[in-house]
C-alpha cells in the first residue's frame, strides 16, 4: 500500500494541498528547524521544500534567497519518489544532476541530503534537505538527525492544519484567514491577480445571547457560517475573525462583483429564520474592498 502511494501523484498533490500551506508567510517553528539543521550539519543551505505540480516551494529556507524553483530541476523531486533518504555526495559525478542548472549555476549545489516529508497516511509531500556547495559525505548519524527533524516538520504541518479551523463553525481561523489575505496581496503584487475582501458582522448579536442564551448564540454563528460557505466558489474562502465577525475572500473578482456577491450572502441570511425557542431572522452588515497596488500589506486591506 505504501509503495503504491509513491506513484499516485494526484493523491500526493491532494495530500499536499490539504495542508493549505503553499504561498503562506514564514513561520517560526519551520525556520527554527531549518536553522538548527543548518548549524548541526554544517551546511550553507537547508530548506523545507514542498513539491507541487510544477514547482518546489520553500516553506522555510536558510542560505538561499528564493521562494521556489521549477520542479523538473529540483533535487527534492527525487526525494519524494522514494521512502529513504536521498544522498548525493558529488552532484557533478552523478548523472542525474551533472547538467542540472542548480549545479552548473547558482546556488552551485555539489552535495545534497534530503529526507521525505511523509504524511500520516503515507504521502511524500516534500523534503527536508541539507545542501552543500562542495562535495561531502553524509553518514548515518546525519541522516538520523534529518529524519528526526523531518518528523518535526510533519508534526508542525499537522498542528498547523488543526489551528486553521475555528473550533465552533469549522471555517478558517483568524490566523489562517489572515494568511490567505496575505497570499492574495502577494499574488496581486506578483501576477496582478484580482480579488476582493468582504467582512461582515452579525447585527445585534449581543441581544441574541442575552435573549436566548449563549448556546443559541453559538447555533446562530454555526448557521450563518454554513449559509455563507454555501455561496462560495472553488477558490473563495471564509474565516471567523472573532466573535460575530467573519471575512470572505472572493478570488478573481472586482469590487463590483464582490458587492453583488455580498448582497447574495446578505439575502441568504435574512431569507430564512433560524429556529431557536422561536424563529429568529438574522441580518448582518457588510464591507467590501478590492486588492489594489496601494495596499502594501493585509492590515491596510482590512
Amino acid at each position: 500500500m505504501l509503495a503504491d502511494k509513491l506513484y499516485d501523484e494526484p493523491a500526493r498533490l491532494a495530500a499536499l494541498h490539504r495542508y493549505e500551506v503553499l504561498d503562506t508567510p514564514p513561520e517560526a517553528p519551520f525556520d527554527k528547524i531549518t536553522s538548527l539543521v543548518q548549524s548541526i550539519l554544517n551546511v550553507p543551505i537547508c530548506a523545507v521544500s514542498l513539491v507541487d505540480q510544477q514547482r518546489q516551494w520553500f516553506k522555510s529556507c536558510q542560505g538561499l534567497d528564493t521562494k521556489e524553483t521549477a520542479r523538473d530541476i529540483s533535487f527534492c523531486t527525487h526525494t519524494v519518489a522514494q521512502r529513504q533518504a536521498l544522498i548525493v555526495c558529488d552532484a557533478m559525478a552523478d548523472p542525474r544532476f551533472a547538467d542540472n542548472p542548480l549545479v552548473l549555476g547558482a546556488p552551485f549545489i555539489r552535495s545534497y541530503a534530503g529526507v521525505p516529508l511523509s504524511t500520516p497516511d503515507g504521502y511524500n509531500v516534500g523534503a527536508l534537505c541539507a545542501i552543500g556547495t562542495t562535495p561531502r559525505s553524509f553518514d548515518a548519524a546525519h541522516i538520523a538527525i534529518l529524519e528526526r527533524f523531518g518528523a518535526l516538520v510533519v508534526d508542525e504541518l499537522e498542528l498547523r492544519q488543526v489551528a486553521q479551523r475555528d473550533f465552533l463553525t469549522g471555517v478558517l481561523s483568524r490566523r489562517a484567514f489572515t494568511n490567505e489575505v496575505e497570499r492574495k496581496v502577494a499574488l496581486y503584487q506578483r501576477h496582478g491577480r484580482a480579488s476582493a475582501l468582504i467582512t461582515f458582522d452579525i447585527d445585534h448579536f449581543k441581544s441574541v445571547n442575552d435573549r436566548f442564551g449563549h448556546p443559541a448564540g453559538d447555533k446562530v454563528l454555526v448557521e450563518i457560517a454554513a449559509r455563507a460557505s454555501s455561496a462560495l466558489r472553488g477558490e473563495d474562502c471564509i474565516g471567523r475573525l472573532g466573535g460575530e465577525e467573519f471575512g470572505i475572500l472572493v478570488a478573481e473578482t472586482s469590487c463590483e462583483g464582490a458587492t453583488k456577491f455580498a448582497e447574495r450572502v446578505r439575502t441568504l441570511f435574512a431569507a430564512t429564520p433560524i429556529a431557536l425557542t422561536e424563529p429568529l431572522t438574522v441580518t448582518a452588515s457588510f464591507g467590501v474592498a478590492s486588492v489594489t497596488a496601494a495596499l502594501p500589506d493585509h492590515d491596510d486591506w482590512f
